[in-house]
């Protein structure tokens, strides 16, 4: 019996591991990117580890009033605590080389956030609207 025990034992935690799933929350994320110190911005964008967002392609952001800053925003339904990504020049040419990835800090609820930065500068902020 007790060899019962210390197999089934392991078999059932495991199952119950598998089975526990997040539950996913929206987030509408508002990525802002000051370009006035880069020479000749072109196709300004953002590229990260949470879809919509991949490493492999450039989800483009707009500069509509001409001030330099490029924006958009975009919806996720996640469960993780935080988004990683880096703005992007030209399609492909990422900021801030050779340095950790830019974070959005999440909390386990839906969430408005807006996040700012100076293209290759690693010190951008988040503020949190609720």
């Amino acid at each position: 019996m007790r060899k019962l025990i210390h197999f089934i034992l392991p078999i059932v935690v495991i199952i119950l591991q598998i089975s526990y799933v997040q539950d996913t929350h929206s987030k509408r994320i508002t990525f802002q990117v000051d370009m006035s110190k880069v020479d000749s911005p072109e196709r300004v964008g953002i590229r990260g580890n949470t879809p919509p967002l991949s490493w492999d392609k450039t989800y483009y952001l707009k500069d509509e009033n001409k001030n330099h800053i490029y924006e958009n925003t975009l919806e996720f339904d996640v469960a993780q605590n935080t988004i990683q990504f880096k703005f992007v020049n030209n399609n492909d040419s990422f900021e801030l080389e050779c340095t950790n990835n830019r974070n959005v800090t999440l909390e386990y609820k839906p969430e408005t956030i807006e996040y700012s930065a100076v293209f290759d500068q690693s010190d951008g902020y988040q503020k949190n609207y609720d």
